[in-house]
């Protein structure tokens, strides 16, 4: 579950963020990725007001609360900030009122500062809270960028992915991640692929050991996340198997319920595996634009064979006459 204190460790700089009350608060869960700016609530009118939000307190709010009592200020403030906030956030660098610093204090909430303007603040504050939230899942395999392309090489335990994507990096392709791969599903319609901090730029070569990817082939080798566009998988050759070998029928895998293209390559001495990842990569470029080879070999196909038809039936009427 993600906490109030990831926020500070992770954003602090990004945020321009300082703490000024709550510290014991710090390990408070964030249940939902909202941020909300109280408006109505302000007022009084708490119906469907939902306490478990981060609140961002902008110009405006203050403001407001500025024109009240000090009674009834510190009565509303109580009523909005519980046990159940996460946080609450102050814009524009405002200094906060007594009376919030109080509560927060009182009820551990973490309350911080930020110089960000308040459109600014709520948007990456929206950003960053729907990045962790987003669905996720951890994959074994590993992450390759390939002519644009976001490629997971999986497959078996030593059957070459690792060699593979060294292959294809020493070719000037770019590594995303080794062995451990996370992928994200951002806003419902597209996967995007990550390494663990730890291992980051790393590889595990049997034979020689872990390499630095970005130390032996320079920082242009190797990015932080890609968007994972198809799947090939390794296998060794089994000649019982059969292969396409047309491509017509297109196959995919579900990863998070969206249905990525799939493709499985055998794997045996004498085979490229390096040229035939970087094929299927430009291959699914062209699909993307509008040419599929299989399909445009399958339409001349069926229209030679079309032709020879009409031929039969034209020259069949001759012969019977004769």
């Amino acid at each position: 579950m993600y906490q109030v204190q990831s926020i500070l460790n992770q954003h602090k700089r990004n945020l321009q963020l300082e703490l000024l009350a709550g510290k014991a608060g710090l390990n408070r869960k964030i249940r939902k990725p909202e941020v909300h700016r109280p408006g109505l609530s302000l007022t009084g009118y708490m119906k469907n007001f939902i306490k478990s939000r981060i609140f961002l307190f902008g110009r405006g709010e203050i403001q407001y609360l500025k024109e009240l009592s000090a009674e009834i200020r510190f009565e509303r403030l109580k009523a909005m900030l519980t046990n159940s906030t996460p946080a609450v956030f102050l814009s524009r660098k405002m200094r906060p009122l007594k009376e919030l610093l109080v509560i927060c204090e009182q009820n551990n909430i973490p309350l911080f500062q930020s110089k960000m303007h308040t459109v600014d603040l709520f948007s990456k504050l929206t950003l960053l809270l729907s990045d962790e939230f987003c669905p996720s899942v951890t994959l074994h395999g590993t992450l390759i960028e390939v002519f644009g392309v976001g490629v997971l090489i999986k497959g078996e335990s030593s059957v070459g992915k690792s060699e593979a994507a060294l292959g294809l990096i020493e070719r000037g392709h770019r590594l995303i991640s080794d062995d451990v791969v996370k992928v994200r599903k951002k806003e419902g319609s597209f996967l995007i692929g990550e390494g663990p901090e730890l291992t980051r730029h790393l590889m595990e070569i049997r034979g020689i050991g872990i390499i630095n990817v970005a130390n032996l082939y320079g920082a242009v080798c190797v990015r932080p996340d890609k968007g994972l566009d198809i799947v090939v998988q390794l296998e060794e050759w089994d000649d019982q198997h059969f292969y396409d070998r047309v491509g017509l029928e297109e196959k995919y895998t579900d990863i998070l319920d969206i249905n990525i293209p799939f493709h499985l390559l055998p794997v045996k001495p004498g085979r490229d595996v390096i040229l035939l990842i970087e094929t299927i990569a430009l291959n699914h470029r062209l699909k993307g634009m509008g040419y599929n080879s299989a399909k445009e070999f399958n339409m001349k196909l069926l229209e030679t064979l079309a032709k020879r038809k009409r031929k039969i039936r034209q020259s069949s009427p001759l012969k019977e006459k004769t």
